[in-house]
């Protein structure tokens, strides 16, 4: 239960940061965003694996490279849907794959559990969902005064294709991970978080020779926000490894309920305002999330 709920809260703080540091402008907003994960992510495990003395073969990389290569894929797609969607209504729809992947694994390993988890199941993807609809529709409402007519085609694409992508790659990526991690225990928590850290900081070198090469301007120490995002972003990597190991059934659900704390940190510190349909809404996840950690005690 500990994992889970310290997951959310990092991931949840990580999204605030992610939400102050979108700049659209930005040409390459998404490969800077994953270069700086990516590089504090290798320091971490690094780091981690000295202290720890983690023995890690280059085999077991590459062993694991299913699940690295389809959370960070994910999770560029993610960061490159923020020059077109806002972060708000981005997270909700990435968000729904927690509960996905709880599903496929309920359905896949015949688990059996209590009927309050499937109610919780319910109350949280149908609240995320609902978030999303209502955001989707002030999002649009916001761009119709300020856009073209071909921009406003290529967001309305962009904002359904790519946080779809991403929920289809994370989900898909958890779903691994609980079988690597909890199902069939084919790696160790430890192994696999240093090996999953050091397959995005070699992503992170390969972006930045690639801005090197197309010779695109770019100083990651202007970029605060960004590396705030990366620092939350890697403490959650950390306990959701354990997460996963510990219940990953559960464990999906909560940690990829994420987007809820996201929003009322947002409407704490941002002073973003909130419906009263999104406060019920979030209500509604949050009592989910709090069956879910009960049964997970």
């Amino acid at each position: 239960m500990l994992y889970s709920l310290l997951t959310f809260l990092c991931w949840g703080t990580a999204d605030l940061f992610y939400k102050k540091g979108n700049e659209r402008k930005q040409k390459h907003s998404d490969l800077l965003t994953g270069i700086i994960v990516g590089l504090v992510m290798g320091i971490h495990a690094i780091i981690y694996a000295m202290i720890k003395h983690v023995s890690l073969s280059p085999l077991e990389i590459v062993y694991y490279l299913p699940v690295s290569l389809c959370y960070i894929s994910s999770m560029v797609i993610g960061y490159k849907g923020l020059r077109y969607i806002e972060l708000s209504l981005a997270s909700p729809v990435q968000n729904t794959s927690g509960v996905i992947t709880s599903l496929l694994l309920v359905i896949f390993f015949r688990e059996r559990l209590p009927y309050l988890a499937y109610l919780a199941f319910v109350l949280i993807f149908f609240s995320i969902f609902y978030i999303c609809m209502l955001e989707r529709k002030e999002d649009l409402d916001e761009r119709k005064l300020t856009i073209d007519v071909n921009t406003k085609k290529q967001i309305k694409i962009l904002a359904i294709i790519l946080p779809i992508v991403y929920c289809l790659l994370d989900g898909l990526g958890t779903f691994l991970d609980a079988i690597y991690l909890d199902k069939l225990e084919l790696i160790s928590e430890d192994n696999a978080l240093v090996a999953y850290e050091l397959t995005f900081l070699l992503f992170a070198i390969g972006a930045m020779v690639y801005l090197l090469i197309q010779k695109e301007p770019f100083n990651l120490f202007k970029e605060k926000e960004k590396f705030g995002a990366s620092l939350f972003e890697t403490a959650g990597q950390f306990f959701y490894v354990f997460a996963m190991a510990n219940d990953s059934t559960i464990s999906a659900s909560i940690v990829g309920s994420y987007c809820i704390l996201s929003m009322i940190l947002s409407r704490v510190f941002l002073k973003e305002k909130l419906s009263l349909k999104k406060y019920v809404a979030i209500f509604a996840a949050i009592i989910g999330i709090i069956i879910l950690l009960i049964l997970e005690v």
